[in-house]
């Protein structure tokens, strides 16, 4: 369904993400006390009143243009926004009533020619005069007035929000394949995202932590729907300083973990480093497809390559099932890689193999190598079932589990991977013991 965008626009620190969560009933963006914390385009599908409509999340506007080059590329990311939407909330705050920054950015959605909500946050007390008058001046309708942080009015603004909305085009919906794309920070993450969709859709600098969020981008491509997550960059917890850089990678483990395939993002001109190492451990754990992109190898030297070939398959050796991508998220190479190997990938995650055929596998693998004994008594696999996908389960029935060693089984999960094609995705052997 395509639905219709509600951008929820203003300065810095008027309670832009507060409204967000409030609205979509959940804490999907990162609020604190600083102004400048939102910097990417937060979107989330919601619903009222039986209508729904995507609500975007906005970093602070600024009309100026001396701010940096983070604030720079806030804004625009800002004015995309309002570009795509079919509607705007315009927010203020009642605290500081209308500053100049208002009134340039109140030009600016008068020159967008888009349908306008003047929202007043930050109002605490509805039962007296309420603090309307100075917002008039701005010439882009009446203001309603809310509390984002108390949940007052809320209700009056989405009930105006509805009856302002256009009718969503309606089409079959089709499940999106989740993509988080994690990595440490500075690795080129946001890059990449940009890069597979096409646009400046989060922002990129050489500054470490720029992400803040874990940003979600839906994008179509043919008749495949894909969610991609591009999140925080996760550090060692020693080197996680302020509260703010908790919660972002609080929220990029969240994001892992909600996610079907983890694509892990590895600076080629550094090399693989023990976080690297770690961070597919915890896709590994969380049994999540795993994609190894291995970005910026338009900079490294043909000599450079060649080692990380050779380091590569030793470091991650405990998720030798995922495929190794080179790429540059600048020049575009390997990039057009990406997207089909995903879809080869949650094709494996999502696979289901027939049990007269697995049984076969099975049966043949123990044939030529059987299992040690265990107290003089050998092992036998009595019979095996799939149980579930995503990602596959296999239950042995076993008449002796402790025959069955790590190493035996992962000599079962590699018989099974080169009959069935399941690269990028883990797989989960679970013993049952039953007599014969």
């Amino acid at each position: 369904m395509s639905l219709p965008v509600v951008a929820i626009v203003g300065r810095p620190n008027v309670g832009k993400s507060t409204l967000f969560n409030r609205v979509v009933s959940e804490k999907a963006a990162v609020v604190a006390p600083e102004p400048g914390v939102t910097r990417d385009r937060h979107y989330r599908d919601t619903e009222w009143a039986g209508r729904r409509f995507t609500l975007v999340d906005t970093g602070g506007l600024s009309a100026t243009a001396d701010g940096g080059e983070i604030e720079a590329l806030v804004t625009a990311q800002a004015r995309r926004a309002i570009d795509e939407a079919d509607l705007i909330i315009f927010l203020l705050d009642a605290q500081t009533g209308v500053t100049p920054g208002d009134e340039s950015i109140a030009d600016l959605i008068r020159r967008a020619h888009k349908p306008v909500l003047v929202v007043v946050n930050k109002v605490d007390n509805f039962t007296g005069v309420l603090p309307t008058a100075d917002f008039y001046r701005l010439g882009l309708g009446e203001p309603l007035c809310i509390s984002a942080e108390a949940g007052l009015n809320i209700g009056d603004l989405l009930d105006a929000v509805i009856d302002k909305l256009p009718e969503a085009e309606v089409t079959e919906e089709q499940e999106p394949v989740r993509v988080a794309v994690i990595g440490r920070p500075n690795v080129g993450k946001s890059s990449l995202v940009n890069a597979i969709l096409g646009e400046e859709r989060v922002i990129v600098s050489n500054e470490p932590g720029t992400t803040r969020d874990a940003v979600d981008t839906t994008l179509q491509l043919d008749d495949r729907v894909y969610t991609l997550i591009d999140t925080a960059g996760i550090r060692r917890k020693a080197r996680i300083a302020t509260s703010l850089e908790k919660y972002s990678v609080s929220r990029a483990h969240r994001a892992l973990r909600r996610c079907d395939i983890a694509i892990l993002v590895l600076d080629a001109s550094v090399g693989v480093t023990a976080q690297d190492k770690r961070l597919a451990g915890i896709a590994a754990e969380s049994r999540k497809g795993l994609i190894i992109v291995l970005n910026k190898c338009d900079i490294i030297t043909g000599r450079t390559k060649r080692e990380l070939a050779r380091i590569i398959p030793v470091a991650f050796a405990f998720v030798a099932y995922a495929p190794v991508l080179p790429v540059s998220a600048v020049t575009g190479q390997g990039i057009g890689d990406i997207l089909p190997t995903v879809d080869r990938v949650m094709e494996a995650y999502s696979r289901r193999i027939p049990t007269a055929a697995l049984n076969k596998v099975i049966a043949e693998a123990v044939l030529a190598t059987p299992p040690p004994a265990f107290k003089k008594r050998r092992g036998r696999v009595l019979y095996a079932t799939q149980t579930a996908t995503r990602p596959p389960t296999i239950v042995l029935f076993v008449n002796e589990p402790e025959a069955f060693t790590t190493s035996y089984l992962r000599y079962l999960e590699n018989r099974l991977r080169e009959a069935y094609e399941l690269q990028g995705s883990p797989m989960r052997l679970i013993l049952r013991k039953r007599e014969a």
